[in-house]
């Protein structure tokens, strides 16, 4: 099979009979071999019967159907557990992606080599509300992941199979799929420049809190890529920090005192008396907890199932 469409959706039961139609047509022109895997996120309209409905007409529509909503991720990492196809391209239900796209998106993974084609809506049709945070957001992704995607969070994106088979999506992470691929050892990730229409249907189904649980997630990404495996480099590093600032701060507490006794003052102020005394207290004690969670993290990354799992491209 050539190509898996996977679409995750939640109450667009408007867009769907047209969305189904544009694929087709684009499917049938271009004489591709193919399957829509429609995954419905505990929809509260009629979204389900109209899958079932289109599944009746046309054996290339699957559907896979959450008893409640669960998000954007669960339903593309069921989608990708499902998908067959030799290329998977993901897009949205609400015909702001254009199935038009498929087919260089289909040819630059097929002939040019990509692991990966993020699609780019360079020219978009929403509010400043939403591009500006947007704009911010993906600046942010760039500096952490290293990828140079302007639209991280665009639906539209097409894969080599073994991809999304190598990559597991959880939480709110399908922000960050070109950043996993890219941790799972894909390197040869590209981008287009994809049409973005305006939503002809419904309302969008996200507000601005997907801006703020995004950089959470970004930096649980961050994290677990970079240290999940060895948390003591981390937190060893730092807990070592803050106890030698409070080292340091000791010795000062430390000299101050020994001065104070051995001048011929009568005054000779009390240890409490001097800030260095709760800067050294406090830095040692918090150093000390760093330090013992990262020991801790060390003990539970050696227990785990994942701690020599390693991605082989080849072996000869």
């Amino acid at each position: 099979m050539d190509i898996s469409i996977v679409i995750p959706l939640y109450n667009e039961a408007e867009s769907l009979p047209e969305l189904n139609s544009l694929i087709e047509q684009v499917m049938d022109k271009n004489g591709f071999t193919y399957e829509i895997i429609y995954v419905d996120d505990g929809s509260t309209d009629d979204s389900w019967k109209v899958i079932e409905a289109l599944k009746e007409k046309s054996p290339a529509v699957h559907g896979i159907r959450f008893r409640r909503n669960y998000g954007k991720s669960p339903g593309l990492h069921c989608g990708f557990r499902r998908a067959q196809g030799d290329v998977v391209i993901t897009m949205d239900a609400d015909l702001q992606d254009s199935p038009d796209e498929i087919p260089e998106l289909y040819r630059m993974i097929r002939e040019d080599g990509f692991d990966l084609v993020s699609g780019w809506k360079k020219k978009r049709y929403d509010p400043l509300s939403k591009t500006i945070p947007t704009k911010l957001f993906n600046a942010t992704a760039r500096l952490f992941s290293g990828l140079k995607l302007h639209d991280f969070n665009c639906g539209l994106k097409a894969y080599r199979k073994e991809v999304i088979k190598s990559i597991e999506i959880y939480n709110d992470m399908h922000r960050y799929i070109p950043y996993l691929a890219k941790n799972a050892g894909y390197r040869k990730i590209g981008e287009k420049a994809v049409m973005h229409r305006a939503r002809k249907y419904g309302a969008s189904k996200f507000g601005l809190s997907r801006f703020f649980n995004g950089y959470l997630d970004l930096l649980t990404l961050w994290f677990t890529s970079r240290f999940g495996k060895k948390p003591m480099h981390f937190f060893g590093l730092l807990g070592t920090l803050m106890f030698l600032i409070g080292f340091i701060a000791l010795v000062v507490v430390l000299t101050m005192k020994f001065a104070s006794i051995i001048g011929a003052g009568e005054l000779r102020p009390l240890v409490t008396s001097s800030p260095y005394f709760y800067i050294s207290l406090t830095s040692m004690i918090i150093g000390t907890q760093l330090f013992l969670t990262g020991f801790i993290g060390e003990l539970i990354a050696r227990d785990s199932p994942q701690r020599n799992s390693y991605t082989i491209e080849t072996e000869i």
